[in-house]
């Protein structure tokens, strides 16, 4: 089959959710909407996701559906049993998990926090709570200066979070005990992902996280999309957390990014240097980190504008034979309860020069529809996930 596409580019907006999924009440979810809410409360002008066809996926404030789309557009539901980067991303590539990551909503056990302060040769922890990673360092940060402790925490995702002070632990060694961690974290105890938190400042005024933190993701099962396209010859390039978050399973060139910015550049770059088929394929991280849990509807609104605004760029940057796909993971509405994702639809927008235009994708019933699609663009089947190919193609 002739390929309808040479190099897809695939973007995640992290956490850009679209309103609440059918089951939203089972994970104390009810009424999340990211994108309806920060629209409603923090009106931006979106001009080029709208006439990619955003506001045409569904009823949103102050975000009227395009005339006649440039784009292809509907949203798709998490099949999977969770509401989480790992989770999101990974069905996206065709992994459908039945059973959440565990996750510690009163901390960790005593034994894995025992045996980390012993392999990882510490004098103890602080924390080994659940916490909003910004408000920990505030409570927790100067007993770990005096301390030189490591602050343990998580959240309602299956994460085991260490925060220290890049002074009193260096980068190396964080990196070093969060992978003593990963090694500990295992079987029953299987989280989803180790982060490093680094952080600097002298006191809980000023203390601030920076930009180094690095995630440690468990290894994927080895029949998902990325190591399937790269075993055929193909280019997958991840750009920003895509390589933590596949454990770098089939990623044939790792484009790091530390923010939306980079991540937009990076991207950039990608197409117009990376020129043999494959796939592109980028998290703009901000949209979660910085403001869905944080709970900012306005810095989300204005990220939002941003991207907005650079989008431009990269449809300049495609080809006629290029397709962008944009999407997200999960959800995180600014405005709702708690610090926490929130279970919801995600955007899914497809355009292409050569694409067609206009056409509704309607509701999916996974993401995985999404790594089906791109696998069939380059002759590859993923077991799960329908594709949208021929609604998009000619």
């Amino acid at each position: 089959m002739e390929r309808k596409f040479d190099r897809i580019c695939l973007i995640v907006l992290d956490s850009v959710g679209i309103g609440e999924m059918p089951d939203a009440a089972d994970w104390n979810d009810a009424g999340a909407d990211t994108l309806g809410h920060i629209l409603q409360t923090h009106p931006v002008k979106l001009n080029n996701l709208q006439s990619l066809g955003l506001g045409n996926i569904r009823e949103l404030p102050n975000l009227p559906p395009a005339p006649s789309p440039s784009g292809n557009y509907g949203k798709c539901a998490l099949k999977s049993n969770g509401k989480d980067t790992t989770t999101g991303h990974w069905e996206i590539a065709g992994i459908i998990l039945e059973k959440a990551f565990p996750t510690y909503p009163r901390g960790f056990p005593d034994e894995i926090i025992e045996t980390f302060v012993k392999e990882a040769k510490l004098t103890g922890v602080l924390g080994n709570v659940p916490a909003s990673g910004t408000e920990i360092i505030k409570q927790l940060g100067e007993e770990h200066l005096r301390t030189g402790k490591p602050i343990v925490y998580t959240s309602a995702d299956s994460v085991f979070q260490i925060a220290a002070h890049e002074e009193v632990i260096p980068l190396e060694r964080l990196y070093e005990i969060c992978k003593i961690a990963r090694k500990i974290l295992d079987g029953e105890h299987k989280v989803g992902r180790v982060i490093a938190r680094p952080f600097i400042g002298t006191n809980a005024e000023n203390f601030k996280r920076t930009e180094n933190r690095h995630d440690y993701a468990i290894s994927p099962p080895k029949e998902n999309l990325l190591p399937m396209m790269a075993e055929a010859g193909y280019e997958v390039i991840g750009i920003g957390k895509i390589a933590s978050i596949y454990d770098s399973m089939g990623i044939t060139s790792d484009l790091p990014a530390k923010n939306n910015t980079q991540a937009i550049e990076q991207t950039i770059k990608a197409l117009k240097e990376f020129n043999r088929p494959g796939l592109i394929f980028a998290n703009l991280v901000d949209f979660d980190m910085l403001y869905g849990h944080r709970r900012d509807p306005k810095g989300y609104a204005e990220a939002l504008e941003y991207f907005d605004q650079r989008i431009e760029e990269i449809i300049q940057a495609l080809t006629e034979k290029d397709l962008l796909i944009l999407t997200a993971d999960h959800g995180n509405d600014p405005t709702y309860k708690g610090t926490d994702h929130t279970r919801e639809y995600v955007p899914l927008i497809a355009f292409g020069k050569n694409a067609r235009k206009n056409t509704t994708l309607g509701t999916r019933s996974s993401l995985a529809d999404i790594g089906a699609t791109i696998a069939e663009n380059f002759g590859l089947k993923l077991k799960v996930g329908e594709s949208f190919l021929k609604m998009i193609s000619d």
